[in-house]
């Protein structure tokens, strides 16, 4: 195992409830940071890095995404959303063999690290291939494989089983593994209930779509006289255990029962503006003390797996929304993507921050950037000018991923390669035009 001196940098702080930016040495050993400051053990060989003009920062959680839609980027924009999913995207899904899942899910992974995220959640379709990608190239992950169904046979679910084959087969410190109904446009209250039953027996986090569209929830109205959330809290789906991913249409009821059920909700700004779903309703859900958190969604939709770009979009639309220049300020912003999501996942204290005992998810930022010079305050800066070009290297697990803007373990070339062949193929028809 390795161990790292961090030396001459800054370092962002998380003390009391807020970010801090500060002169202060960082070491490693192991897979976590051994302390901030001073050598905690002056018998241990570290290598040094000079962090001289770099901001070292906690590895940011991207809480929703889908990784392997990474080969999707700019091919089905501009379209309403159920054309976008259920002619579009779905269609393109059920033809793609799963090895093709693997390559996307690394090219989504290199944009992840390269833009500062250290920790995602994926909800995908292709059992092992994602898992695989991430086992490789040294990213921490939560994966769910999705559920769809009217009811759940635990013996005969072939999702169900390819979800536990997957995290028999994968699962270990850095790569955890979820239970993830898709929806309740796919899912029955009854799958629900039984999917909860089954995560929690097994003492895994629970995650799922809720209250995407306008559609969504009228459907959801019509069939079952209640909202999604509602539904899913009848059914005993919801808790501090999940993650509910979106949350935009969201009825006056509904509030409370997110924030009475503990539930964990994701913003995913960039997608749900892009798809013609609108903006969550965060200001009100954060009155309501619900934990918010950011994620990407996926390629197809977003189209970026950027964290740091959500970050600048979630601030700026819910100041204009919200008419208040206040509203949305850049230190809680920076938390929906730090400590935030690592309470969803379990881990305060673990992810998210620079402290004794944290795990060693690091991001080297350049201070010497244009976007983030001057460095009048670190904490805006990340929110309001950096756009994840700043990110020099990335450390996971304590183990470079990213050195000096050079991918470490996950081959770029090769992966382009295959990704092209891939597009080619499933979203050309095998020309080499660029698609239209």
């Amino acid at each position: 195992m390795s161990a790292y001196h961090f030396k001459n940098g800054w370092i962002l702080a998380y003390e009391d409830g807020q970010f801090t930016a500060r002169k202060a040495d960082v070491f490693t050993d192991g897979s976590r940071i051994a302390g901030t400051g001073q050598p905690p053990e002056e018998t241990i060989q570290y290598q040094e890095v000079d962090a001289r003009g770099k901001l070292i920062m906690p590895g940011l959680i991207n809480l929703h995404t889908h990784a392997y839609m990474s080969f999707m980027r700019n091919y089905a924009d501009d379209l309403d959303f159920g054309e976008w999913l259920f002619q579009r995207v779905m269609p393109v899904e059920d033809s793609l063999p799963p090895e093709c899942a693997y390559w996307s899910s690394l090219l989504g992974f290199m944009e992840m690290i390269r833009t500062g995220t250290t920790c995602f959640m994926d909800m995908h379709m292709y059992a092992g291939q994602p898992p695989r990608a991430a086992l490789e190239s040294g990213i921490r992950a939560y994966f769910g494989r999705g559920l769809v169904g009217e009811e759940l046979d635990v013996l005969t679910d072939r999702r169900f089983l390819e979800a536990m084959g997957e995290m028999e087969q994968y699962a270990s410190e850095r790569i955890r593994f979820t239970i993830a109904p898709h929806a309740v446009y796919s899912c029955t209250p009854q799958f629900y209930a039984k999917a909860a039953g089954e995560g929690r027996k097994r003492g895994l986090l629970l995650q799922t779509h809720l209250s995407e569209s306008d559609t969504e929830v009228k459907n959801c109205l019509e069939k079952y006289g209640r909202t999604p959330v509602q539904v899913l809290k009848d059914s005993g789906f919801l808790g501090p255990d999940v993650i509910a991913a979106h949350c935009v249409k969201l009825k006056e009821e509904d509030f409370e029962i997110l924030s009475s059920s503990g539930t964990n909700v994701v913003s995913n700004p960039a997608s749900n503006a892009k798809l013609g779903n609108g903006f969550a309703p965060a200001l009100r859900m954060k009155e309501e003390g619900i934990n918010l958190c950011l994620g990407t969604d996926g390629a197809a939709s977003n189209n970026t797996q950027n964290l740091i770009r959500e970050m600048n979009l979630f601030a700026l639309i819910h100041k204009g929304v919200g008419r208040s220049s206040v509203c949305a300020p850049a230190q809680e912003v920076l938390s929906m993507v730090t400590v935030n999501p690592a309470k969803a996942l379990g881990r305060e204290g673990e992810l998210g921050v620079i402290r004794k005992g944290a795990k060693a998810d690091l991001v080297m930022m350049d201070l010497d950037e244009l976007s983030l010079f001057p460095d009048n305050n670190m904490i805006s800066s990340l929110c309001y000018s950096a756009d994840g070009s700043e990110v020099q290297s990335v450390m996971i697990d304590g183990e470079f991923v990213m050195k000096d803007h050079q991918f470490l373990t996950i081959d770029k070339e090769r992966v382009y390669y295959e990704v092209r062949k891939i597009v080619r193929k499933y979203l050309k028809g095998g020309s080499d035009e660029p698609y239209q």
